[in-house]
């Protein structure tokens, strides 16, 4: 008697295909945001410059995913994803900048200082930071629950984007260049600088989807691990 072949699930999912079609939808919201400001206006236009270059999306997509691992839906975490990602690209451009690390290229493409000019590049990077919580914060829901979850995000991400997070990171970026760093000091920078949106990229999705407590802490004991990576 032959036995059935039993299939797989995971071996049918094709992550490439994901990570495209996820990365178009993640683009056409973000370009849908900027499509509803002045165009014409040099610091939109240098927001779009920096936004469209070619990023690659992870945090988006972390976020994506840890809502539908938990049974969420994608359309419903965008609004996060994407600000997330301005977040992101905000401070891809400030760190671009001469008093950081001073890069002429970012994605083989000119920064955003090298493309527009300094000034224009700060307040790029300070337009996109403040329109990250104008859509975190304008989201319009009726129920109190899903109301108090949007907040947590703000919380969340804002923590890791700010001098507890990110901008501790970078800080500490910059005060250790020219040293050697133990392995520890390293991880801390990274856990900071990298890990931080990370952790509230994969947090906000699998809230919004409705992940349980439990759901929720597994997903972020993964997000440490990667914002390592």
């Amino acid at each position: 008697m032959k036995q059935k072949m039993i299939k797989n699930p995971a071996s049918s999912f094709d992550l490439n295909s994901y990570l495209i079609l996820k990365r178009k939808n993640v683009n056409a919201f973000i370009d849908e945001i900027l499509n509803n400001t002045a165009k014409s206006s040099r610091i939109v236009q240098a927001m779009h410059y920096s936004l469209m270059a070619g990023g690659k999306r992870v945090r988006p997509i972390l976020c994506i995913a840890a809502s539908e691992a938990v049974g969420g839906n994608a359309d419903d975490v965008l609004p996060a994803a994407c600000a997330i990602e301005m977040l992101h690209t905000y401070s891809l451009i400030h760190d671009d900048l001469p008093a950081m690390d001073n890069d002429d290229l970012r994605r083989g493409k000119p920064t955003c200082h090298i493309a527009f000019d300094e000034a224009t590049a700060i307040l790029a990077g300070d337009a996109l930071l403040t329109l990250a919580f104008r859509i975190l914060s304008s989201i319009n829901v009726i129920d109190e629950n899903i109301s108090s979850n949007w907040l947590k995000i703000i919380h969340k991400i804002s923590f890791a984007a700010g001098h507890n997070g990110m901008i501790e990171g970078q800080m500490r970026d910059i005060a250790s260049e020219g040293s050697l760093l133990s392995l520890k000091k390293l991880e801390d920078i990274h856990s900071l600088k990298t890990g931080a949106l990370i952790e509230a990229s994969i947090f906000s999705g699998a809230l919004l989807g409705g992940g349980s407590p439990k759901q929720i802490d597994q997903l972020e004991i993964y997000a440490k691990k990667i914002g390592q990576r």
